[in-house]
């Protein structure tokens, strides 16, 4: 719980066979659980970090879990890296035609393509394509970011485009661990487009040619440039909005104590009254953002921005 940072409260009920359970508290994007107390080695722990956790912080950060984790002889059961065309310039539409076309060089045996959508308003909240399966050791989801965030209502949809994400488990999940636990993050984008690459290419064959020639065949102009944009581009941490949820959060993990003192004292509730008052004068942009991102009765928006409108 030091090393990640953050407020952790331990609530009832178990997880995954840990009898114990902790879940971090300190964003409105993403949880963290931690698990201990399992019976076949009381010592033993399992932390569960989702994506919106961890993409909100720095390289170093992500870089020192995952060494403490390795120095302690732990390992990884599961990894996701995402790569972002914020510009779109590929389009979900040229992938399926191409892997139709056989000019997808992958050793997945499988793929797939789902469609969601709202029933009444008769329009696209979605689409995703699967290279692999979900029991491989490997899997590439590919899908329109920039609409699945518009169709949520998030800030800054118009900053997203196609986004191609790996899920690596078991061994895979540990030897990218460990790669990216020493290698400097100005290498990590180079290395990860080498992991996608080696999941899957695009090139200029047919299904129909022998294999040798396939994985010998030149590379498709657009699968040529995306990798060599995402290359180029520069890793961008994202940074969730504040909710009044976590601001509730934070008053409950942090301050409430102190806010119980103070009420204490006779002078306390007129005391909180003028420190609103006058806090209420120093209100910026953010404030006013957070209170109509809450709708005024604390339902925050699903929000996600980040740092930077790159092309990759």
């Amino acid at each position: 719980m030091d090393l990640l940072e953050g407020d952790w409260t331990k609530v009832k009920g178990g997880f995954r066979g840990y009898r114990f359970v902790w879940i971090t508290t300190s964003t409105g994007r993403g949880i963290g659980k931690l698990g201990t107390g399992v019976d076949r080695n009381p010592g033993e722990v399992h932390v569960d970090l989702s994506g919106g956790l961890v993409a909100q912080w720095p390289p170093e950060k992500v870089r020192a879990v995952l060494q403490w984790v390795l120095n302690k002889h732990g390992h990884l059961t599961r990894l996701d890296c995402a790569l972002d065309d914020r510009a779109g310039s590929v389009s979900l539409t040229t992938i399926k035609d191409a892997i139709a076309a056989g000019q997808c060089v992958t050793r997945a045996k499988c793929w797939q393509k789902t469609w969601s959508g709202l029933i009444h308003e008769g329009t696209s909240t979605g689409e995703t394509v699967y290279l692999g399966s979900r029991q491989s050791q490997t899997l590439l989801r590919i899908y329109d970011k920039r609409l699945q965030m518009q169709s949520q209502e998030g800030l800054d949809w118009q900053d997203y485009g196609i986004r191609w994400e790996l899920e690596l488990k078991q061994d895979r999940a540990q030897l990218c661990g460990q790669m990216l636990s020493y290698l400097d993050d100005t290498l990590w984008l180079e290395f990860i487009v080498g992991v996608l690459r080696s999941h899957v290419d695009f090139r200029d064959t047919q299904r129909d040619e022998e294999e040798e020639y396939r994985y010998r065949a030149p590379l498709l102009d657009w699968w040529a440039t995306l990798t060599e944009g995402f290359r180029k581009s520069r890793l961008v941490v994202e940074k969730g909005s504040q909710t009044l949820a976590d601001v509730k959060s934070w008053l409950h993990h942090s301050v409430g104590p102190l806010l119980a003192v103070v009420l204490e004292r006779p002078d306390g509730p007129d005391y909180l009254q003028r420190l609103a008052k006058a806090g209420k004068k120093r209100w910026k942009t953010k404030h006013h953002r957070l209170l109509e991102q809450s709708g005024h009765n604390g339902e925050p928006a699903a929000v996600r921005t980040t740092e930077a409108n790159e092309s990759y």
